[in-house]
C-alpha cells in the first residue's frame, strides 16, 4: 500500500529502507486516486518510533492511505522525548482539524494508567475527540490506554490496577471468528501488552453494546468492537516493533524501578538475548482488515469537507 506522509517525516527513510511503498506530496499531486485519509491521535511520549509502527502497520493492502498526524495541546511532551521542532513541523492540532472528516482514527495508547481519568491534563480534550468522531469519522480504533478510555466514556466501565504490571507477550483466543476484523486470524495468536491497568473482562462481556472478538486467560479482553466497528478497541500493542518491550525493560531497570523480565519475550528469559518478533503477521492482518472492512468498505467516496 502506497503511504501519503510528509516528504521530510524521519520515518519516511526508515520504511523506503524496509520497501514500504511511500508517497510524499509531490508524487501524490499526479495520482487520481482518492486516498483514505486517516488521523492519528498520538498520545505516546517517544512520537516518532509510534508513528513509525504505526505506518508499518497500515502498509499492507493495495489501499492508498493518507496520514494526518495530530497531538493534544492540553499537553506539552517533554523535549527529551519529542522535540517541539518535530511537532511544529509534522503535527497538527484539534482546532485544525475539527472541520473535516476522515475515514479513520487511531488513537494511541499513553503513560498514564496509573492516573484516574479525570485527573489526565488531556482527558476532556480526548473526550472532545472521541465526540467529535462520532459525525467526523467512519471508524475509529482505540489502542491501549485509549482502549480503556472508550470504554469509561462511552460505556462507564472504569479501569482497575493490576497488582504487577502486565508485561510481555501473551497467548490470545479468537471468538467470534466470522466477525471479519478476524478473518485470516489463527485460533490461538500472540501480542504484546505493557500496562499497569485493566478493563474488567465481565464488565465488557456484561455490556451489550460491545462485542468481543479475542481474549486472554491472563491478559483479559484483547480486541472489542462496537456499532459493527465504527468503534473498536485493541487493549494491548500489536504495532510494537521487536525491541520496544526490550527498551522499556531496561529503561526502568536502569532507572532502578520494579520491573520483570517482559512474559514470553526473551528466549529462556535472558535479557541478554536477541527477542523474537511472534506476533507481527497478526498485527497486520488486523491493521489490514479493519482497513478494508471497517474504513474502506463502509466509507463515502466524497467526504465532507470545511465550509
Amino acid at each position: 500500500m502506497p503511504i501519503k506522509i510528509q516528504s521530510q517525516l524521519p520515518a519516511k527513510e526508515i520504511l523506503e529502507t524496509e520497501n514500504i511503498f511511500v508517497m510524499d506530496e509531490t508524487r501524490s499531486l499526479h495520482q487520481d486516486i482518492r486516498p483514505l485519509k486517516i488521523l492519528i491521535l498520538n498520545n505516546m511520549p517517544v512520537k516518532q518510533d509510534t508513528e513509525l509502527q504505526l505506518l508499518r502497520a497500515l502498509s499492507n493492502t493495495p489501499l492508498q492511505v493518507e496520514v494526518t498526524l495530530m497531538n493534544t495541546v492540553t499537553h506539552v511532551s517533554r523535549n527529551i522525548n519529542t522535540p517541539q521542532s518535530h511537532l511544529n513541523k509534522f503535527y497538527t492540532t484539534f482546532d485544525n482539524v475539527k472541520d473535516d472528516y476522515f475515514d479513520g482514527l487511531i488513537i494511541t495508547g499513553a503513560p498514564v494508567e496509573d492516573i484516574e481519568f479525570e485527573e489526565v491534563d488531556y482527558w476532556d480534550e480526548t473526550c472532545q475527540i472521541m465526540d467529535w468522531a462520532e459525525e467526523h469519522v467512519t471508524s475509529t480504533l482505540h489502542i491501549c490506554w485509549a482502549a480503556q478510555a472508550g470504554f469509561y466514556h462511552y460505556y462507564g466501565i472504569n479501569k482497575s490496577k493490576l497488582p504487577q504490571k502486565l508485561f510481555g507477550v501473551y497467548e490470545h483466543r479468537v471468538l467470534n471468528r466470522k466477525i471479519p476484523l478476524v478473518r485470516g486470524f489463527d485460533d490461538i495468536f500472540l501480542a504484546p501488552h505493557s500496562r499497569h491497568t485493566e478493563t474488567s473482562a465481565e464488565a465488557i462481556h456484561a455490556c451489550n453494546e460491545l462485542t468481543i472478538m479475542a481474549e486472554s486467560d491472563v491478559a483479559g479482553v484483547f480486541l472489542a468492537f462496537a456499532e459493527n466497528g465504527k468503534k473498536i478497541f485493541v487493549t494491548g500493542h500489536p504495532e510494537y516493533d521487536r525491541m520496544t518491550l526490550s527498551n522499556e525493560y531496561f529503561r526502568d531497570k536502569n532507572k532502578g524501578l520494579p520491573i520483570q523480565v517482559p512474559y514470553n519475550y526473551f528466549p529462556n528469559d535472558d535479557p541478554t538475548q536477541k527477542p523474537l518478533l511472534q506476533w507481527r503477521s497478526h498485527s497486520n492482518n488486523l491493521y489490514s482488515n479493519w482497513l478494508n472492512y471497517y474504513v474502506y468498505q463502509v466509507t463515502p467516496y466524497v467526504l465532507k469537507s470545511k465550509g
